[in-house]
């Protein structure tokens, strides 16, 4: 099976498995609550992440022959035979975990002790059941193994709320072993392939006769406020997410790459409502090896297009590194809202001005992110955090103020006046006439009689004084020089910061799929 190196998922999508279905399942544009959970849980490597993408109809979970990619309970809501529902992958149950010898499964009831990581994803995994409305037991045709066994007897006082799937059957191979299963006592069981899509209709037939959807509450969808977390490993991400978020739905552990999916939580604070998108740390490229945390960094680049804002998690104690500004880079050049983030605040010594002498240092390493505020928290503790999100919803009415045509050309004429463009016979231009192009990200077009001879000094003016004089202060601007006449062309000077380039990312009228950049009041 080839594996696709940027999306984590096999490139052979077999019958049933369009990339059109992916797109198509889209929320509605509606907004649930109490939406009914299902749980997919199983060993390791019995295909829960590929079944978890194949009944959302998208690419959500990551997926390798690995055996334990799964670590965070990866939530999100979607539709399974056109009624929605949380769906919930979970990690795999080992039985084999903690310190050397330690081979017995927990005790139900009994939290596993926190000091492996296979007792963290196995404990988050037996959480996740108790709390589901439906439980889908993934098993592999053939004999079971040891971790099925006792999966299965930990899952008896949940039998009346469980689903039993049989994996890897496709084209009825290995049906006999799989109805051989009938033997552990289920009442019923579901051959089916995650992969290749068999039998997939009759499991969700299953799983929504199941299900009670009277307790849901649909009403429109509010705006909410995307926020994604990025960062090296081990600066605070989960912790922070876990707080903001007032749960635990990201593993927290000392050990760096815990993280590997998206995991996805949402809460709100002072009327507003925000998603927040906890993604893998993102190490230099020369220092990942290994597919999977390939797939995790990919996952976490592509979060910035996903988001309104980005946190860039900093330790405190270590300061802005040259991987902090890769990332933030990477941020500004799509026009995303940037925030530098000094976690471990509590840690760092009480010295007088120590804020004011690490903010000027990252503003002396990073001179290009001078609009990017710095606000320093302690993800453990909680301080800082509601400037963090104060400082995050004035950025957001920022990334989506328009500026009217006319008011930014009697702005444009003044700034003419004060800093004219050159007058020389290779260097001279006039600028037209200017419109906002876009907002989130906020972009600029500037009509020029010769595109070619605006030099990137004049266009960071411009930029500059929109950012001061228009209400953009906190937030990056993009800038397109365009000829004004047909058959000019663009200069140097064009899409700095970004590439705001006609029918790209900054357009406006582009929705979240084809790009982000939109008109005021679209969403």
């Amino acid at each position: 099976m080839e594996f696709n190196r940027e999306t984590g998922t096999p490139d052979a999508e077999g019958p049933g498995f369009s990339p059109g279905e992916y797109r198509g399942m889209e929320y509605r544009g509606m907004q649930y609550r109490n939406l009914p959970v299902v749980a997919l849980v199983g060993r390791p490597n019995v295909g829960k992440s590929t079944l978890f993408n194949r009944l959302l109809r998208r690419r959500r979970a990551i997926t390798d022959p690995t055996p334990g990619v799964t670590r965070d309970p990866v939530e999100t809501d979607g539709f399974i035979a056109g009624r929605p529902v949380r769906l919930v992958d979970t990690g795999g149950f080992r039985l084999e975990r903690g310190a050397p010898g330690h081979t017995a499964a927990p005790k139900r009831g009994v939290r596993p002790e926190s000091g492996s990581l296979d007792d963290l994803v196995t404990g988050k995994t037996l959480e996740t059941v108790k709390r589901a409305d439906l439980v889908i037991l993934l098993l592999e045709a053939g004999e079971l193994t040891p971790e099925d066994e006792e999966f299965i007897k930990i899952l008896r006082p949940f039998r009346d709320r469980l689903v039993v799937a049989v994996n890897k059957t496709e084209g009825g191979r290995r049906g006999a072993e799989a109805w051989n299963l009938l033997a552990c006592g289920f009442e019923k069981i579901f051959p089916v392939s995650a992969e290749h899509g068999d039998n997939i209709g009759e499991l969700e037939g299953e799983i929504i006769s199941r299900l009670d959807f009277s307790r849901i509450e649909e009403e429109e969808g509010k705006e909410k406020i995307r926020i994604a977390l990025l960062g090296k490993p081990n600066t605070g991400k989960s912790t922070l997410s876990n707080r903001l978020t007032s749960s635990e739905a990201s593993l927290v552990s000392e050990i760096p790459g815990t993280t590997r999916d998206v995991v996805e939580g949402s809460f709100s604070w002072k009327s507003r409502d925000f998603v927040i998108l906890d993604t893998a740390g993102i190490r230099r490229k020369s220092r990942v090896s290994e597919n999977i945390e390939y797939y995790s960094v990919n996952r976490a680049i592509k979060t910035i297009g996903e988001a309104d804002i980005v946190l860039l998690m900093i330790d405190a104690q270590e300061g802005l590194t040259d991987q902090d500004k890769k990332i933030a880079a990477l941020a500004h050049d799509k026009g995303r809202g940037i925030i530098m983030v000094l976690n471990k605040w509590d840690l760092v010594p009480r010295v007088k001005n120590s804020f004011e002498a690490i903010s000027d240092r990252i503003r002396f390493l990073f001179g290009k992110m001078e609009y990017a505020p710095i606000v320093a928290v302690s993800a453990k503790d909680g301080a800082g955090t509601d400037r963090l999100l104060d400082t995050a919803v004035t950025m957001y009415r920022q990334l989506n103020t328009q500026i009217e045509t006319g008011r930014l050309n009697a702005e444009l004429e003044r700034w003419l006046e004060e800093y004219p463009p050159p007058s020389g016979p290779n260097t001279r231009f006039r600028i037209k006439y200017a419109v906002q192009s876009s907002v989130n990200p906020v972009g600029f077009i500037f009509f020029a009689s010769r595109p070619q001879a605006v030099g990137e000094a004049y266009v960071s003016y411009l930029r500059n004084k929109i950012r001061r004089g228009l209400g953009f202060s906190l937030v990056p601007v993009l800038v397109e020089i365009r000829a004004s006449a047909e058959g000019g062309r663009k200069g140097p000077g064009a899409a700095p910061g970004g590439g705001n380039r006609p029918g790209g990312r900054g357009s406006p009228g582009k929705g979240r799929s084809g790009g982000r950049g939109r008109k005021k009041g679209q969403r």
